[in-house]
């Protein structure tokens, strides 16, 4: 293979590498949000469960006082049953603590709906507190990740960026000034392999005559539609087996 073009392949390849890296230190901060945000919701939902539970609890409270307040009118009114003296003010007391019983019984079973709301609510908050637990673990588990990730992705990238000066110091600069131009002109992709006469990258069918050449690897040749540099990878070696006949090379 031409020595210019083999480095060419290989400058790609770390510059796509590189650039892969950097993206993702650059998406780290919106990362890191999108975690964040994932706390918030579960913390909301344990938040919204506590509130609808201590709503609950405080309707219960107010109806527990609405029955102590009927119980003690119906105590009352007992007490004024030895004091009536005619039919009628018999009949209106009794009316009376019909009416007194009939509320207690209504609100009883009000407070019954609510402490059996109450269990379902407490589920509810324990649900949710288990969800924010899990999420909470995630979470820290997904930074410590990104952490140890990110001093991984910065010393790749010095790393690349060394072998990158290597490799350009030993590059025809005139050679290195096209594959520049046309990374800048094509998102830092200058390099593409060339397959079944087709260029990989823009799709476009090359040239017999084009593809014929950039076959050889032995000069530098360039996709006629996106100007990219191409190279060509030869099929896998064939290896004799026992028998004589010839197989792919693993």
């Amino acid at each position: 293979m031409n020595a210019d073009l083999e480095r060419l392949i290989a400058l790609q390849q770390l510059d796509s590498a590189a650039d892969a890296a950097r993206r993702r230190l650059a998406e780290e901060p919106e990362h890191e949000k999108a975690l964040a945000a994932r706390l918030e919701i579960a913390q909301q939902q344990v938040a919204a469960a506590r509130e609808r539970l201590a709503e609950n609890q405080t309707a219960r409270r107010a109806l527990e006082k609405d029955v102590a307040l009927h119980q003690g009118r119906l105590s009352k009114f007992r007490d004024q049953m030895a004091a009536v003296k005619t039919n009628v003010e018999y009949q209106a007391m009794q009316k009376e603590i019909g009416f007194a019983q009939d509320e207690v019984k209504t609100i009883e079973d009000k407070v019954l709906e609510r402490m059996l709301e109450a269990d379902d609510l407490t589920a509810a908050v324990k649900r949710a507190e288990t969800g924010l637990a899990a999420e909470q673990k995630a979470v820290a588990a997904d930074r410590r990740s990104t952490t140890a990730g990110h001093g991984d992705l910065l010393a790749a990238v010095e790393r690349m960026t060394g072998e990158r000066a290597q490799l350009v110091a030993a590059m025809d600069k005139e050679v290195l000034a096209l594959f520049e131009a046309i990374a800048r002109k094509r998102n830092g992709i200058a390099v593409a392999e060339a397959r079944g006469g087709v260029c990989t990258i823009c799709h476009v069918r090359l040239r017999p005559q084009v593809f014929n050449s950039v076959r050889r690897n032995d000069s530098i040749m360039q996709c006629d539609h996106c100007n990219r540099i191409l190279y060509f990878v030869p099929a896998p070696a064939q290896a004799a087996t026992p028998d004589g006949a010839t197989q792919s090379s693993q």
